[in-house]
């Protein structure tokens, strides 16, 4: 019996921009942004280096994309849940955070490092993520939100979870360097802590 060969269906530009993304993406989560070369991604995706210049421009522009979608995919793996219990899905969102920061520890400190640096493209990228974490437990409305705790939704809340997260940040970051300082358990419970401990500061 004859067999018919199945036509291979071309990508779209868009599409094959996209894959290369997520091979950049992945490629960060164990080494940093200095490391992050065309050459490392040309190699992980099997093509060119000159394919991937027609789809980054250069070594910058590449760099900001795989932050860009990495931001996006952080935002994604921490988004909340919906539920009445806010505690509940607070914890399980900082659950998320400390997972995708030990599984991208590498790249995820390099990003927090190239953040306080002189790219400012990056810096924003930093900045939009972090406002995305944070803001979450502001927007969401009624019974449901931070006013269920007892909070107010005010610039004096706001500026001290901004800084609670710098703080969590921090922890978690050490926390993925060495294990050992506390249970995984122990953890969450101190960062859930430390947020309310903020939060009745402001108050």
């Amino acid at each position: 019996m004859s067999t018919v060969d199945t036509p291979r269906v071309r990508m779209t530009p868009e599409r094959r921009r996209e894959q290369l993304l997520d091979h950049g993406v992945r490629l960060l989560s164990t080494r940093s942004l200095d490391e992050l070369s065309i050459e490392a991604l040309a190699e992980e995706a099997g093509i060119s280096r000159g394919l991937l210049y027609h789809y980054f421009g250069n070594k910058q522009e590449f760099h900001r994309a795989v932050v860009a979608r990495a931001v996006d995919d952080l935002v994604a793996v921490t988004a909340p849940r919906e539920g009445e219990d806010l505690v509940e899905i607070l914890t399980e969102s900082l659950e998320a955070y400390v997972d995708y920061v030990v599984a991208n520890r590498v790249g995820y400190a390099s990003l927090v490092r190239t953040a306080h640096g002189g790219d400012e493209h990056l810096r924003e990228l930093y900045e939009q993520a972090r406002s995305a974490l944070t803001g979450r437990m502001f927007e969401r409305a009624g019974e449901t939100g931070i006013r269920s705790l007892g909070y107010d939704d005010t610039p004096a809340t706001r500026l001290m979870v901004r800084g609670w997260a710098s703080l969590a940040e921090e922890v978690v970051l050490g926390w993925a360097n060495d294990p050992t300082a506390m249970s995984k358990d122990d953890l969450l419970a101190s960062l859930a802590g430390s947020l309310f401990g903020a939060l009745d500061a402001a108050t």
